[in-house]
């Protein structure tokens, strides 16, 4: 088991940061005229895909040493220029006078969530066996827009689809280092989920199952499936993020994951 220090945490926090930076320009390419930027600031990646992008956010702030009130300010400029609230995800491994500055700017909590890692992914016992009448395999291209609405759909109790969403999810079928799966029930297409591969982290995101399809067991193949698939691009440490007492984040843990950490997620609207 892995002690959990700054270098471990850096390591996981620039691979989402990464992987937002690449959601963002794949979307771009499909759509052009879509509005998108991305900028480094304060150790961490700011990225903007639309008011209500689930990508627009900062992360990686502060992990790379002491931020400056000037960098605070560019920060908020970002995403304030845009007409978006300044959002950031914080790891609790930076200074706690980041929090101090960031309390002193009238930012306030939004959410925590749960930062989970699976360690020793080469060695990892993995489920080969998908339940009696699920099947999981990688999206084709061509399945793209099958894909997003599919899983959003999945998260439609919770998040209302919108086309801008369902803009940046396609553009998570085009990442040069991801992976989208669908995953069937009897034929019929029951659920999705990603993966992507940066600098050895496996990063799982976008899981979903349709209402119809649940506790059939969908959710584990899929994972079983993307942790083989992380396995098979080198990586040795599997992350994934959920909400604390929920549902996924007790799926990830029976599947050997442990909590490395809570992140806070805060927020600052436009003036």
């Amino acid at each position: 088991m892995r002690f959990i220090d700054l270098d471990l945490a850096r390591r996981v926090e620039m691979a989402e940061a990464n992987a937002g930076r690449e959601c963002a320009e794949a979307c771009h390419r499909l759509h052009p005229d879509y509005p998108v930027a991305l900028q480094e600031i304060a150790g961490g990646v700011a990225v903007f895909a639309g008011v209500d992008s689930p990508v627009t956010q900062a992360i990686g702030v502060g992990l790379r040493g002491p931020v400056s009130g000037g960098e605070l300010d560019a920060l908020g400029e970002f995403f304030h220029s845009r007409n978006a609230p300044a959002a950031v995800e914080l790891c609790p491994l930076v200074e706690m006078s980041l929090y101090q500055k960031f309390a002193a700017r009238n930012y306030r909590l939004l959410e925590v969530s749960n930062v989970l890692l699976l360690d020793g992914l080469a060695s990892a016992r993995i489920s080969e066996k998908s339940p009696p009448g699920v099947t999981v395999r990688a999206a084709t291209r061509d399945e793209s827009k099958l894909w997003t609405i599919t899983v959003a759909q999945g998260f439609a109790e919770q998040f209302p689809v919108t086309q801008p969403i369902l803009d940046v999810m396609e553009g998570f079928c085009y990442r040069a280092t991801a992976c989208c799966f669908l995953a069937f029930a009897n034929g019929e297409a029951a659920g999705g989920a990603a993966v992507s591969a940066d600098r050895g982290v496996c990063g799982l995101f976008g899981a979903s199952t349709l209402p119809a399809f649940r506790r059939k067991g969908v959710q584990s193949a899929l994972l079983a499936t993307r942790l083989a698939w992380a396995r098979e691009k080198g990586c040795d440490l599997a992350v994934s993020i959920a909400q604390p007492g929920s549902v996924s984040h007790r799926n990830i843990e029976r599947s050997g994951f442990r909590v490395a950490y809570t992140r806070t997620k805060l927020i600052l609207p436009p003036s």
